[in-house]
């Protein structure tokens, strides 16, 4: 059993590496975690995540750019590698879900929606990522075909924004029980309300976080019709 002081340790190194875009550290650390049983689940998103959350705020201060940001998922990769095949299922089964992600159509801002949909990707959700530019229709349709519970749009533009609206209305008028999750510079949580959503990240963590409290509401409300059924 590692120690609190040592687990510190061990995920600050992961994160710090992330930052600092050092494959070398990154896979160092994931074998020390592993070596010193650190539950790959808890150094995956403490660790490497925390970093790339770190690496998200710099881009949003303009400290960071899009090469940073590559060189920086690189070495969250290279950990994930390492970790990923020995997270245990059940550290992370509850709050596996499938996700639509993808920047509306006219926008073509996508680097807050790929570093949302790596921080999916990373606590374990399957994601069907549409890119940018994403005609509105389009979220409806593979919602429908991939039967997603959540489906997530991001908008840099207040232009752009406005879609997300009618995006809403498709999708609940086919299918009232997904939830949908906002983000983007623009958005705030009033405008998600505004809109229809059921959640609205603030942060690539966040997100995930929102995703997997919108996915556990949904399995309550299923589990209740069932029942009641």
């Amino acid at each position: 059993m590692v120690s609190e002081a040592r687990r510190e340790e061990i995920l600050q190194n992961l994160s710090e590496g992330v930052v600092e875009y050092d494959e070398n550290q990154v896979k160092e650390w994931s074998q020390t975690a592993l070596d010193e049983t650190l539950d790959a689940y808890d150094a995956i998103m403490n660790g490497l995540a925390a970093g790339m959350e770190i690496v998200g705020d710099l881009y949003d201060r303009q400290e960071y750019f899009v090469p940073e940001i590559l060189m920086c998922a690189d070495a969250l990769y290279a950990g994930l590698n390492i970790l990923r095949p020995h997270m245990k299922i059940d550290s992370a089964g509850d709050v596996k879900g499938q996700v639509v992600i993808g920047t509306v159509q006219g926008d073509v801002h996508d680097i807050g929606k790929n570093l949302i949909k790596m921080m999916f990707d990373v606590a374990g959700f399957t994601v069907h990522d549409l890119g940018r530019d994403v005609p509105l229709e389009k979220f409806a349709e593979e919602q429908l075909r991939t039967d997603s519970e959540i489906v997530a749009l991001s908008a840099m533009m207040t232009t752009t924004m406005m879609g997300m609206k009618r995006v809403i209305q498709m999708i609940k008028e086919k299918n009232p029980n997904v939830a949908i999750m906002l983000g983007g510079a623009p958005v705030t949580k009033d405008v998600a309300s505004l809109f229809g959503a059921d959640g609205y990240a603030e942060s690539a963590g966040n997100a995930v976080q929102e995703a997997i409290k919108m996915i556990s509401r949904l399995r309550e409300l299923q589990n209740r019709g069932v029942a009641q059924g």
